[in-house]
């Protein structure tokens, strides 16, 4: 999947990355980038040179097209409305972080094009209590060039979580290094 995506994308897309010796080889580690829009999905996919795992909405996985494309390129669907229904997700999310793979979370929840959205602390709050990993912010834009659209992608130095740091405080500077590396603005995580 990851080859075709590649002959796909590549038609209508230029990719630049910065910072990719920033992404840990062997161990685990989450993914924390911008969501500018539905295609950030692959275009990361594409930039980073390890399989990785994705958490997503459910919704997108009710679609049979779109739920076999998201699950062969590592999808995990979470249902934030009903989160007692994610259990097996997160059981997942955790095992394969235990397993020493890379996982992305967007820390948005959404899309928020060419601005920063609120950061959304539940799931990052989750996974750093139970795991001690690095957290790797990721700005992402695009631009059009010719016929084809850049997608520059910015791979941030790890922040390691530490218990001097409230998980306020953790968000508050990851969403200001996805700001930082995707040229915008920041605004306040919500709880």
């Amino acid at each position: 999947m990851r080859e075709l995506t590649r002959v796909v994308f590549l038609l209508f897309y230029r990719m630049e990355t910065e910072g990719e010796h920033h992404l840990p080889r062997e161990r685990a580690f989450i993914l924390l980038p911008k969501h500018q829009c539905w295609q950030d999905i692959p275009i990361i996919t594409l930039a980073t040179p390890r399989h990785l795992y994705y958490i997503a909405k459910h919704e997108l996985f009710q679609n049979p097209i779109s739920n076999r494309f998201l699950k062969a390129l590592g999808g995990i669907p979470l249902n934030r409305e009903r989160p007692l229904e994610s259990r097996n997700s997160i059981r997942a999310m955790i095992k394969f972080l235990e397993g020493g793979e890379g996982l992305v979370l967007f820390p948005e929840g959404t899309y928020y094009r060419n601005r920063m959205g609120p950061g959304k602390r539940g799931m990052v709050r989750l996974l750093v209590s139970r795991l001690s990993l690095p957290l790797i912010p990721a700005g992402i834009s695009y631009r059009r060039r010719g016929l084809r659209i850049l997608a520059r992608i910015s791979f941030g130095r790890p922040i390691l979580p530490d218990r001097e740091t409230t998980p306020q405080e953790m968000l508050e500077a990851v969403m200001g290094e996805i700001a930082r590396l995707s040229g915008l603005g920041c605004t306040r995580p919500k709880a």
